[in-house]
């Protein structure tokens, strides 16, 4: 049997996983918008697995409006974190932001940086963190709550949707078990 969340049919699942396909840019938006109700993710890790253009910064920028950021979102690619603030997040009482971090550890090459640029103190502080690239930081991470893998849907045949993406998502703690009840 298929289930349906926003348009994108679960092809397997468990407490652990979800399995998934975003038809669109639009599925990717309701599955953002989906997780972001769910009270355990101000205080997760996410990682954020695919390769360039697979859809992670538009996943992220879709959460993060979700959360009630405003402003421009911009990819942390060159700076390798961006701060933002969610000033009326839902999931955060009234008056108080929900502080994220979204990392983009891909021109990550010396582990140095890690304490240089004060990653340790970030990643031990309250709020979301989102991590593109987080294998080239291994090592240095605490727990990774829920790993987000997406990649382009091999099984796509329609020039109209060539946006259309496979999603694994795989908890590793609670907080990700939690996160990925949410999506039921």
């Amino acid at each position: 049997m298929h289930t349906r969340l926003h348009g994108a049919p679960i092809v397997g699942s468990g407490a652990d996983t979800w399995l998934g396909r975003w038809a669109s840019e639009d599925d990717t938006l309701r599955f953002a918008q989906r997780l972001a109700t769910c009270r355990a993710l101000a205080h997760a890790t996410l990682a954020l697995q695919g390769d360039l253009g697979a859809g992670k910064t538009t996943f992220v920028r879709h959460l993060l409006r979700a959360l009630g950021v405003r402003g421009r979102i911009k990819s942390p690619t060159y700076a390798v974190v961006e701060p933002h603030n969610a000033i009326d997040c839902p999931l955060m009482p009234p008056g108080e932001p929900l502080s994220i971090w979204h990392f983009d550890f891909y021109r990550f090459t010396d582990p140095r940086e890690w304490e240089d640029a004060g990653f340790r103190e970030l990643f031990a502080s309250p709020g979301l963190k989102l991590v593109e690239w987080a294998e080239r930081a291994e090592g240095h991470l605490p727990a990774i709550d829920l790993t987000l893998s997406i990649e382009p849907d091999p099984m796509n045949t329609s020039p109209d949707h060539d946006d259309a993406r496979r999603v694994h998502a795989q908890a590793h703690t609670d907080i990700g078990r939690e996160l990925l009840a949410c999506l039921s």
